[in-house]
């Protein structure tokens, strides 16, 4: 039977929604031209790495912090806090959380919005309605409020459903949909020309790359692609059983996160360079790699206009695939302000989803109406200073305000003999120390 609050039904469940929580837009498209634009194989190698190094011990922070508590973000860092003064700054640290999950989800939801809207318009095309699909990949704001409302609402009817049968449920039908729509997609992709080229800038490292500007770029990649910072994995935390040994699933999920990044390099490396191949500018005026929205708007989509009626089918799978990592994250973050109204406010799960999910399609509006002042500045206050400083205060709530033996006995929970293991003599003073400084290190390069 649930919980009273909800709880994971199983081990798969929690790994296919914690993976889909971190699988996202930045993932699929962030990763693999921040890899061609910063060494290729040298960045992937070195990010693989760091993943271990920075990104698990940080998730283990947020998984561990929330189990304890069972649950919002708010109260957990209060539960953990030893008086009032680290009450008041868990609660402050909490609602930042909360304020930086809703501000990411604002914008992500626009972007979102854009991937439903291409992935209507090869339909569209399909049937003729030319005017329809030349309004679907156009830029106005009618078409943007609408696509930012469609994919708002299927965020919200997912978390009204609640953690089994919301959460849970659709991570399952939707992670395993990704990977074999990426498969699928990879080895389409690696059959036309040019993906040779692209495939051996992904995978062959010039040692002679790696330097200490790479290396930042690589941890706050790694730090960024688990979703660690808004609170998105203490509040998935909070929904595992005490059976679970959390080493052993924030191990599995480090691992599917950075596969699935990984096996989205075979899939974009090679078709930029299969674009390039068809006469398409993948490189910009300052010899820079196209990424990010203009890759996946722009050159992919003229890269299937080359294809024919092929072109048509590869588009629907490629922008299907684009929708589905949207939503497995979409969820997790929505997911950070609802448990709050649930939790604190005393809001039924249905009333808290509609509540909180309006209120952030309202800021979607405000970006979507004020685009050119507004879009770049919200990602920049959300994800290059809220998320890192977050980070930061989130491993300094687990190594050094919360009791050491209360986190023990947390970690014993499902993982008895965890204080004769490597870990237990490791992460306690790693997440005190060197996961602040790290976090520290990569904000302060990507900020100056």
């Amino acid at each position: 039977m649930s919980a009273p609050r909800g709880q994971f039904s199983s081990n798969i469940g929690f790994l296919m929604a914690a993976a889909g929580s971190a699988v996202g837009l930045g993932n699929i498209w962030g990763f693999p031209t921040k890899a061609a634009g910063s060494g290729g194989a040298a960045f992937v190698m070195v990010y693989l790495i760091l993943a271990f190094l920075l990104a698990y011990p940080a998730l283990m922070a947020e998984l561990t912090i929330g189990r304890y508590a069972r649950s919002n973000m708010v109260h957990a860092l209060r539960t953990i806090a030893k008086g009032p003064v680290s009450r008041f700054l868990g609660g402050l640290t909490g609602f930042g959380g909360i304020v930086v999950a809703s501000l990411i989800l604002s914008f992500y939801a626009i972007v979102a919005g854009w991937m439903v809207a291409h992935l209507a318009e090869p339909f569209a095309s399909l049937f003729g309605a030319s005017d329809a699909a030349q309004w679907l990949t156009g830029d106005s704001t009618a078409r943007n409020l609408t696509f930012t409302a469609i994919f708002s609402g299927m965020t919200m009817v997912i978390i009204a459903a609640g953690v089994e049968k919301g959460i849970e449920r659709w991570s399952t039908l939707l992670m395993p949909s990704l990977l074999i729509l990426m498969l699928l997609l990879i080895l389409y992709v690696l059959s036309q020309p040019g993906a040779m080229k692209g495939l051996e800038v992904y995978l062959m490292p010039d040692l002679s790359l790696i330097d200490p500007e790479l290396m930042l770029s690589a941890m706050g990649q790694a730090f960024f692609s688990l979703s660690l910072g808004v609170g998105t994995m203490l509040i998935y935390g909070s929904y595992l059983s005490q059976q679970e040994s959390l080493p052993r699933l924030g191990a599995l999920v480090t691992l599917i996160d950075v596969g699935i990044a990984f096996t989205a390099g075979l899939l974009i490396l090679p078709a930029m360079y299969v674009a390039q191949e068809a006469g398409t500018q993948i490189f910009s005026a300052s010899g820079e790699l196209i990424a990010g929205p203009g890759l996946i708007l722009q050159v992919l989509p003229a890269l299937f206009n080359e294809m024919g009626s092929a072109g048509l089918f590869v588009s629907m799978a490629f922008f299907a695939l684009m929708v589905i990592a949207s939503l497995t994250s979409s969820i997790s973050m929505l997911e950070v302000p609802v448990a709050f109204a649930i939790e604190s406010l005393k809001v039924p799960r249905k009333a808290a989803t509609s509540l909180m999910g309006l209120v952030i399609f309202a800021i979607s509006t405000v970006i979507i109406l004020n685009f050119d002042a507004l879009f770049g500045l919200v990602i920049s206050i959300s994800t290059e200073y809220g998320q890192p400083l977050l980070g930061v205060a989130l491993c300094i709530f687990a190594g050094w305000i919360w009791r050491r033996d209360q986190l023990l006995m947390e970690l014993k929970e499902g993982h008895e003999n965890i204080e004769s293991t490597l870990f237990w003599k490791i992460w306690p003073w790693y997440v005190r120390i060197v996961c602040p400084l790290l976090i520290l290190a990569a904000f302060a390069q990507s900020v100056f």
